[in-house]
């Protein structure tokens, strides 16, 4: 598999494990910038899409019900923040939609990172099989088929 797919796998799977903010979890200085104030560094925000196969749904919301918590730690570790995966009925298929905000200074590098965590690699194994790539990821391998962001504002 060449680094492309590798990064894409990985784009994958950090849409797999959502729930950066869990249930309880208050905000914090940490969260964002004060209202009414530019961030210094503006976030890069990455929207993805893939399928989801119906019989591995319930499957699939389950783990995301209970994301592990060391899923969770590369997340945060390699500057994922505001990340959340919505599913959608589309003409009887579904399909996954990502949107997370990287706030480091270096994706690729963080993004190889998280490839090489082996707590992400054993989720990846769960979550994967329950993906249906689009046709273009698929023939490059790869799980998530990312998005042009044709609109944005804070």
């Amino acid at each position: 598999m060449n680094q492309f797919s590798k990064l894409m796998m990985l784009m994958g799977v950090m849409a797999c494990c959502l729930l950066a903010c869990q249930p309880g979890m208050q905000a914090s200085a940490e969260s964002g910038p004060a209202v009414g104030r530019a961030p210094d560094n503006p976030p890069r925000r990455v929207g993805m899409v893939t399928g989801l196969k119906p019989e591995k749904a319930a499957y699939y919301k389950a783990l995301h019900a209970e994301a592990w918590d060391g899923v969770l730690a590369a997340i945060k570790q390699y500057n994922i923040r505001n990340y959340s995966i919505y599913v959608k009925e589309i003409d009887g298929k579904l399909y996954l939609f990502s949107y997370y905000e990287y706030i480091g200074d270096d994706y690729e590098a963080d993004m190889k990172r998280i490839a090489a965590d082996t707590t992400t690699q054993r989720w990846w194994g769960e979550t994967d099989p329950c993906q249906l790539p689009l046709p273009e990821a698929a023939e490059n391998g790869v799980i998530w088929t990312p998005m042009e962001e044709v609109f944005h504002t804070d």
